[in-house]
């Protein structure tokens, strides 16, 4: 399987909604996420908390290769899965774990 592609939600509406995509990329990207008060790492394992919690699966996958390239490692992502089942639900824990496996496979091919 080819690496995943963390444009890949983005890309999948481009043509849809260019102007969402814009500001994802000039809003979100280049500048929330270029704040030095956290490092992107920080703020991977803080969207990936978020994503599983709120039942964000589409998001989850492109954040959980983003996480990876930012610096968290799998055992880390599992953590938080396992963490997130007393806070998010058991099922949300779940879901956001069957994705990061799906995904870390991928990266790893």
């Amino acid at each position: 399987m080819a690496k995943t592609s963390i444009t890949a939600g983005r890309d999948a509406v481009r043509g849809f909604a260019p102007k969402l995509v814009e500001l994802t990329e000039e809003v979100a990207y280049a500048d929330i996420w270029e704040r030095p008060g956290l490092s992107k790492r920080d703020r991977s394992l803080i969207t990936l908390a978020s994503l599983v919690s709120l039942g964000r699966e589409r998001q989850i996958r492109g954040h959980v290769a983003r996480a990876l390239g930012n610096g968290v490692t799998k055992d880390e992502i599992v953590e938080v899965m396992t963490h997130l089942a007393i806070y998010a639900g058991w099922p949300a824990a779940l879901t956001g774990a069957a994705i990061a496996r799906e995904i870390c496979e991928a990266e790893e091919d």
